[in-house]
């Protein structure tokens, strides 16, 4: 084989192993941070273009209306149900992003459905427990439910 050859074969190695040290930080990236959001030519973040929606029916005497941060990171904060679902994790797309390191990136969601509110899990690795108990399905809560999340604990409030 001339000289020539093997240099080549030698560039073409280097350039395929770098290629994939580069995609391995990436996927890592990823993972501890979350997805990038799009931007737009202004540089600004492009948002996810939202469904359009009926007016949403006025929620009921007793039903949960937000949801409190009661202890960890965030604690103090109260987020509103009006959007709901809302996304529990650390990633940048969560409607409630918890600096805790025991939450997973997509960790849980608050829905509902009909009048019934609800948590599901979304396959975290350490859990969401309703009060002492930990979740493996949508589990339906109401006002007054504490939902801990790592070492954040929440609360339906009205």
């Amino acid at each position: 084989m001339s000289e020539l050859s093997l240099v080549l074969i030698r560039f073409g190695y280097l350039a395929v192993l770098w290629i994939f040290v580069l995609a391995t930080i990436s996927v890592i990236r990823t993972d501890m941070f979350g997805a990038r959001a799009a931007r737009t030519a202004g540089g600004q973040e492009r948002k996810a273009a939202k469904p359009t929606r009926s007016k949403p029916a006025k929620p009921r005497k007793g039903d949960p209306t937000s949801v409190a941060i009661l202890e960890g990171g965030n604690a103090g904060e109260v987020v509103s149900l009006a959007n709901a679902p809302l996304l529990i994790g650390r990633g940048n797309d969560a409607a409630i992003r918890l600096d805790d390191d025991y939450v997973s990136t997509r960790h849980a969601r608050i829905a509902v459905s009909g009048d019934q509110w609800y948590v599901e899990d979304l396959g975290s690795t350490n859990g969401t427990y309703v009060g002492s108990s930990r979740i493996t399905q949508a589990t339906a809560i109401s006002l007054g439910t504490q939902i801990r999340i790592g070492k954040t604990i929440l609360e339906m409030r009205k």
